[in-house]
């Protein structure tokens, strides 16, 4: 689980010094990912907690949908603040997904 601490006295801050610990604040991230089969190339992109932990799930063949293409390899990661924003941002990818706008997201579109 990813998570981003702020300050009330500062914005984004790690490890801040400040006189009260109970001004920290500290809230979850969430991940919109695009995995990679290393089997056959295709792409699945998600949302989720830790990114990292639902890899090993797909990865385990717990994921009905990604079971026919382990082994899977994270290859694009955002982070947003609340589940609402990455589940946005996951349909959005998946609209442009295979075309132009989804090749520039992952550095392979060459003009």
């Amino acid at each position: 689980m990813r998570w981003v601490v702020y300050c009330a006295r500062l914005s984004r801050v790690a490890g801040c010094r400040c006189a009260a610990e109970s001004t920290i604040i500290k809230y979850k991230m969430f991940s919109v990912y695009i995995i990679q089969s290393l089997k056959n190339q295709r792409y699945y992109i998600g949302h989720a907690e830790d990114s990292d932990v639902r890899l090993k799930k797909h990865n385990g063949g717990i994921v009905k949908s990604t079971k026919y293409g382990i082994p899977w390899k994270k290859v694009y990661t955002e982070n947003y603040p609340t589940r609402a924003e990455a589940y946005r941002r996951e349909i959005e990818i998946k609209s442009y997904k295979g075309g132009i706008k989804f090749k520039k997201l992952l550095g392979l579109w060459k003009e």
